[in-house]
């Protein structure tokens, strides 16, 4: 409970920086007023969206509002909850103090609120990083134990070499090589494509559907580089317990080789597999970016790298304090899944 806590502590203390870090980079240099009418915007028209977005006051002065409307526990006036449809609960007179959903402002180019926009385009990533990591797990601790049984066989020999070349290929390199080669090449005999979401607009009915089968090729993608790391430190972390005195007195005792192995051996040694599982889940979706973009997956990283050539900047923003909070809330719950697996972990 107390690792929880300093946890939580840190996160409170890496929430700031990484704020304060997104608005210099995006808020902080340029003219977002410029960006939002264009370069033959009058100067009347300029001045008011500057006053909206507060871009007429001192930069400390706008990071600290920033602050204010992207916090759960902030003040705000009455006219301007009115005016953002902030959602929360608030007391006070004319200054109010609440508790609220954190406001992320709005698209320069759609309009749109930003937490409606990301929203939207969180499930279908979450979606596609649980299904890569599924696959990754499922897959690379069964090579992991294989190889571990069958050391030095032509069985761990190729389950090695597999784990290699999954590591050392990129992921947006993968993601060119399987989409022309099973979306292109062999799409006649998959029935996949190179591009799609997870629902598709029929263009008879226009009824909304659902394609479960766009998500098999980002999510294969997306899947093998942890599926590498899992598999080879599967292995050696097994190749490790089956050498403990634990493993030779369960064999004493008459239980089977599938019991030895699959009961006592392997629950022992996911410790760093977990490690890497809850590492990965985290650089999975950085890479989503990339393979959303590549596959047309819409998810947050397909409408960020859209945002950044539109320079739309609050989705981008947006999406980074979220990608953060998600990162964060998976080291605590990396945390919590160690003292479940290892209950000899107190602290």
């Amino acid at each position: 409970m107390v690792a929880i806590l300093k946890k939580i502590l840190f996160a409170l203390l890496v929430l700031p920086g990484v704020l304060a870090l997104v608005f210099v980079m995006f808020q902080g240099f340029g003219d977002p007023a410029r960006l939002i009418v264009g370069q033959t915007g009058d100067k009347k028209t300029l001045d008011n969206i500057r006053k909206d977005l507060y871009l007429d006051q001192p930069k400390w002065k706008q990071f600290l509002l920033y602050v204010n409307d992207v916090s759960p526990i902030a003040f705000h006036s009455k006219e301007d909850i009115a005016k953002k449809n902030l959602k929360g609960i608030f007391i006070g007179g004319e200054k109010k103090v609440g508790l609220k959903i954190p406001y992320l402002r709005k698209s320069y180019q759609t309009k749109k609120d930003t937490t409606a926009v990301l929203a939207e385009a969180l499930p279908a990533t979450l979606i596609l990083a649980f299904t890569a990591m599924l696959f990754a797990c499922f897959f690379g601790i069964l090579l992991g134990v294989v190889s571990a049984i069958k050391k030095d066989t032509w069985i761990d020999k190729s389950c090695m070499l597999v784990s290699i070349a999954g590591i050392s290929a990129p992921s947006f390199f993968i993601a060119i090589i399987v989409a022309y080669f099973f979306g292109y090449m062999l799409h006649s005999y998959t029935g996949l494509n190179i591009t799609g979401s997870l629902y598709e607009i029929d263009e008879v009915t226009g009824e909304k559907y659902l394609a479960v089968k766009n998500l098999v090729l980002p999510a294969f993608t997306l899947g093998v580089r942890p599926l590498a790391i899992i598999a080879q430190l599967t292995r050696s972390s097994m190749l490790e317990v089956l050498q403990q005195d634990f493993i030779r007195t369960a064999y004493a005792k008459g239980l089977s080789k599938k019991t030895v192995i699959f009961k006592h051996a392997l629950r022992n040694a996911l410790n760093p597999v977990v490690t890497a599982i809850t590492g990965w889940f985290a650089e999975l979706l950085a890479g989503a970016f990339f393979i959303e973009y590549i596959f047309g997956w819409k998810g947050i990283g397909k409408i960020t790298v859209n945002a950044l050539e539109k320079l739309d900047y609050p989705i981008v923003m947006g999406a980074v304090l979220l990608s953060a909070v998600i990162l964060i809330g998976i080291n605590i719950l990396a945390d919590l899944l160690y003292r479940i697996i290892d209950p000899r972990i107190k602290q």
